[in-house]
């Protein structure tokens, strides 16, 4: 890092919020995929977007390259600052700017951390919708686009956000959208910038959509004798129109480990968590009966829709744990996480197609995912020094991609492109298309400051 560099960034934000230390490089150099950490020159902590556009700004007439920080908890390398450079941690950014409460949407920095923000929101009864599970940013899950299990009902991210303040690679301060619902007003730049991993523009503050906290939930776990029948009960339940909050699929090691952890007593093997939110006790009984049916149809061995309020929070708050306790439990292990989505039509010839290639390829993983979008996600874990096993992960991984995008799906359904799907964007949306998209970024992005190494291969 250039001295003059470092000595403007402390001039903008003072010694105290730029180090060069080696814990705070370090501390900032991966997230929790497996990818190598690769340590920034320098970590910046900017208080507002003033100061973003000033640290850009100085990266942009220097070509140093920036990446945005949020929690870190991305799974595809997508917040690795792969070329060095400055990192900007907007920890310090986390202020809720305002609540809109009538109009059901609310303000906030980038930094705002997803489960603190719904914390707050919780006193008004309304609650921010997406749910990746972690505690990630909202700078993060907008930049990534993440979701989680309740996306059937209330959508991803992207689809919750309505207006965007974004610092460009120029230093140029924008802002996209409206508080309006309803917006056809020119292009749709919140759309641009929302999942393009911070390699278009910085957000530094978002308006989002709400919901009203639903004031009843019922829990379900439905127990198969394979995971491919609980695809095609996923696939009928969506198709016969029903409304459920969640769907999720469970093979049997990850619904031991929800088991174990959860103390929640439920049979062993391939499991389908099925929730119903709203406000109408009838209405949920009557939608969890036609599920159960549905279930039964399928080969269900084991339908439980009798757990207590609390025993439902407690299986849904250790499903969203999966990873970090599936991690404890195989300690030293490797691991390669990857997701796909498919049209839900098309998801149980997916789920049938992964669990052959696991069989064939023999290698160990945890299959799971957000069953009623079509979403899977698979966690394979091997020994560091298991070449062959870490070979046969990786050609797993082609395959499945292969497979979702022949099925009419895609190569990454949460976790972005960051490092680990770029060689498949080619494969999925074509050389005229990703030529349009690095137009875009060479148009806004000259200098391949923003997060450079993501998403495209070159």
């Amino acid at each position: 890092m250039q001295s003059r560099v470092l000595k403007q960034l402390r001039s903008i934000l003072g010694i105290a919020r730029v180090s060069v230390s080696g814990a705070d490089r370090q501390l900032h150099a991966q997230d929790q995929s497996d990818f190598d950490q690769v340590l920034p020159d320098v970590v910046v902590w900017p208080q507002t977007t003033h100061e973003v556009s000033e640290i850009v700004q100085l990266a942009n007439r220097f070509k140093v390259p920036v990446t945005a920080w949020g929690a870190g908890t991305s799974l595809e390398g997508n917040s690795i600052p792969v070329q060095k450079g400055i990192v900007i941690d907007f920890s310090h950014m986390d202020q809720i700017v305002d609540l809109h409460e009538r109009d059901l949407q609310v303000t906030v920095q980038a930094g705002v951390m997803y489960k603190d923000m719904n914390a707050v929101l919780s006193e008004h009864d309304l609650f921010f919708a997406p749910d990746p599970g972690a505690n990630a940013s909202i700078g993060g899950m907008i930049a990534t686009n993440a979701a989680g299990p309740h996306t059937i009902k209330y959508g991803s991210t992207n689809e919750n956000v309505l207006a965007l303040e974004v610092v460009l690679a120029n230093g140029e301060i924008v802002h996209t959208g409206s508080r309006s619902i309803k917006q056809a007003s020119g292009y749709n730049l919140t759309q641009l910038f929302a999942g393009s991993e911070g390699t278009l523009g910085l957000v530094t503050q978002a308006t989002l959509k709400l919901e009203p906290i639903p004031r009843r939930k019922v829990t379900a776990t439905a127990v198969f004798n394979n995971i491919m029948d609980i695809a095609t009960a996923v696939s009928e339940i969506i198709g016969n129109g029903m409304q459920p909050a969640a769907l999720e699929l469970l093979d049997t090691n990850t619904a031991k480990t929800l088991m174990d952890d959860a103390d929640v007593q439920i049979q062993s093997g391939p499991t389908l968590l099925i929730e119903f939110s709203g406000n109408t006790a009838a209405w949920m009984e009557k939608q969890m009966e036609v599920a159960q049916i549905i279930c039964e149809e399928h080969g269900c061995i084991n339908f439980d829709d009798s757990y207590s309020e609390e025993e439902s929070h407690r299986i849904w708050q250790t499903r969203k744990q999966i990873r970090r306790l599936a991690v404890r439990q195989h300690p030293s292990h490797k691991w390669l996480i990857t997701d796909v989505s498919v049209p839900i039509s098309q998801f149980p010839e997916m789920v049938n197609f992964v669990e052959d290639s696991v069989s064939k390829l023999d290698i160990t993983c945890n299959i799971l995912g957000h069953a009623g979008d079509g979403n899977l996600l698979i966690g394979i874990y091997y020994k560091p020094n298991d070449r062959k096993c870490a070979e046969r992960a990786e050609r797993f991984k082609q395959m499945q991609v292969s497979k979702a995008i022949r099925l009419g799906g895609t190569c990454a359904g949460e976790h972005g492109i960051g490092i680990g799907k770029r060689k498949y964007m080619v494969q999925e949306h074509g050389y005229e298309a990703i030529n349009l998209m690095k137009q875009l970024k060479d148009t806004l992005d000259p200098n391949n400051i923003l997060n450079p190494g993501k998403i495209f291969l070159n």
